[in-house]
């Protein structure tokens, strides 16, 4: 799932950074929402110290918890039929079935129908299907490109559908690793604390939980209003194209651009900071691009070299690229300050020097840019933030110690800011690197154009197997889907017996990594990428060894799902 992001892994990564969309509680055109509850008591802004989360700030307005109306004996009980332990042991069944499926996927995989070790996949439909019959008797189930799964759940008005997300596989296990599990990687080993498995973190826990809460609603009869569809795909772990890459354009095809309300994936988690909890969903996503960097030259006999081998080029034009990173910005209206407005108003362990400079920048530009130099310099996850990252990953040349290597490669690896695009990496590339090229007298090709000539080689800069993704857009957070979101996301949590009316803190965050929602980027302008559990309910982190997930936090997921599936049904969203 996601690599590092704070969607892809999320915690305590995604509490380092946001940015500011700024935010109105009520809009012309979405007033229907704004009967939703809010508490509005303006926080001390200008006074030392962190607020309290029960009190509103003005730079990381908060809206209150939202428990459904309509449908509030419902909600009520199946809170209290989600505290028990028949149910807590039957969503552990589920997770443990589907996890003991190994529904890998690899970056070399082939298509669908060609490479067979998509067969796999197969199997866990037959555990979903024997685990949730009521879902699949009650809700029509489409299968995308083989093994994509959506589920359609019909409501009785027309108003706009919603989607919630998932993915089916996970990422392999290396056989040398295995010996180090505690126990098997597919065991789906249940120890009284821990559910253990490949997969029981990232993603099976997600897909498991909103089943649960689908087949929990059947069961007390319940009928949606809106539509409600759950899409699955099946290769996020690798490139996202056989899985959400269908399901992406069967779902556009089906309903048409802009047709859902909102979808919601996985993502960001609940982290403890100094005694309060932050939500962080994740708003936006970096963009994504991989460089490859080839030098060709003429070889020959090492006995005769030239002044520079085309390894030793290649390893001037890396050079330049590492000496010239990328300029991070700290943007009012970027994602980023936005989560930093959110710490430094709510978090008390944040430095009180910061917190006051973050409070002057809001409007003072030389304080903004102060604040900049600061996040940077206090932590290296500041600087993947706030600006593009590259990292030299692949490099190879050469095939014998005896002769000249004709041609040496290199891949930098790119994660573009919020605030750029592909086309401007491109173009710091092309700037970066023709000088160099120029004073060796190689030719230029960079993405496919002639930049210069020369007659001692060329250097050609490519999209390497077409990784190019430009930033996500930003969703909006200043009405109805934020709100709705973060209510759910407040009621659940304030109302677990587990929490005792402890408050929670959402603010929005922006993913270093990337998750099945940049397929969805023409379905909604409303994707929030949020996972209900705690960096503390996984045992050790995602995509390692010892992949375990705490069972309590099933129970603590399928109550969110189960409140947001309801606030969204009795919304008044378009």
């Amino acid at each position: 799932m996601y690599v590092v992001s704070l969607a892809e892994h999320r915690g305590s990564t995604s509490m380092k950074a946001a940015g500011l969309v700024l935010y109105k509680f009520c809009d012309s055109t979405f007033l229907p929402i704004c009967h939703l509850p809010r508490f509005w008591l303006p926080g001390p802004c200008g006074l030392a110290g962190s607020i309290s989360p029960s009190v509103n700030s003005t730079t990381c307005p908060q809206w209150a918890a939202l428990q459904p109306i309509k449908h509030r004996g419902l909600s009520e009980n199946l809170d209290v039929a989600y505290s028990s332990e028949d149910f807590k042991q039957r969503a552990i069944q589920a997770l443990g079935d589907a996890v003991r499926v190994p529904t890998e996927s690899y970056d070399d995989n082939g298509p669908v129908g060609e490479d067979s070790r998509w067969d796999t996949f197969a199997e866990l439909h037959r555990v979903l299907e024997a685990s949730f019959p009521r879902v699949y008797e009650s809700l029509n189930v489409t299968k995308v490109n083989t093994y994509g799964l959506v589920f359609h759940w019909q409501g009785s008005t027309t108003a706009k559908p919603y989607i919630l997300a998932a993915h089916q596989d996970v990422v392999p296990v290396e056989g040398q690793t295995v010996k180090e599990w505690k126990h098997d990687p597919y065991s789906g080993y249940y120890d009284g604390t821990w559910i253990w498995g490949r997969g029981t973190c990232d993603d099976k826990s997600d897909l498991i939980r909103q089943l649960l809460a689908i087949d929990s609603l059947l069961k007390q009869g319940f009928s949606p209003a809106r539509t409600l569809i759950l899409s699955y795909g099946f290769d996020e772990e690798s490139k996202g194209i056989e899985g959400a890459g269908h399901l992406a354009r069967y779902l556009e095809e089906t309903y048409g651009r802009e047709s859902f309300a909102l979808l919601l994936d996985e993502g960001s988690l609940y982290t403890d900071m100094g005694g309060i909890v932050f939500a962080t969903p994740s708003t936006s996503e970096k963009g994504y691009f991989d460089v490859k960097i080839t030098l060709s030259t003429l070889g020959g006999h090492s006995s005769v070299p030239p002044s520079h081998t085309s390894i030793g080029l290649l390893s001037r034009f890396i050079t330049t690229v590492e000496d010239n990173s990328h300029q991070a910005s700290l943007s009012r209206t970027g994602t980023p300050f936005a989560t930093t407005q959110c710490l430094a108003a709510y978090n008390p362990l944040y430095p009180e020097d910061l917190r006051k400079l973050a409070r002057k920048a809001v409007e003072d530009d030389a304080a903004l840019k102060v604040l900049q130099e600061r996040l940077l310099a206090s932590d290296p996850l500041y600087k993947a933030m706030l600006g593009t990252t590259q990292a030299v990953d692949l490099v190879e040349g050469g095939v014998k110690v005896n002769a000249l290597p004709e041609r040496a490669s290199a891949v930098v690896n790119h994660r573009i800011a919020e605030h750029s695009s592909v086309g401007e990496l491109q173009q710091h590339m092309i700037d970066l690197l023709t000088p160099l090229a120029t004073k060796y007298d190689l030719a230029l090709i960079a993405f496919g154009s002639n930049v210069t000539c020369g007659g001692a080689g060329q250097v050609v800069l490519s999209d390497f197997l077409g990784t190019a993704l430009e930033p996500s857009p930003v969703t909006p957070t200043k009405y109805g889907p934020w709100a709705l979101l973060q209510g759910s996301i407040k009621a659940a949590f304030e109302s677990s017996p587990t929490r005792n009316n402890s408050k929670v803190v959402v603010i929005p965050s922006l993913s270093i990594g990337n998750t099945d929602t940049q397929f969805y980027w023409n379905l909604t302008k409303h994707i929030f990428r949020f996972s209900p559990s705690f960096d503390t309910d996984r045992f050790n982190g995602e995509h390692t060894v010892n992949e375990a997930f705490r069972a309590d936090s099933l129970n603590e997921g399928v109550r969110f799902y189960t409140k947001f599936i309801l606030n969204v049904d009795e919304s008044d969203l378009p």
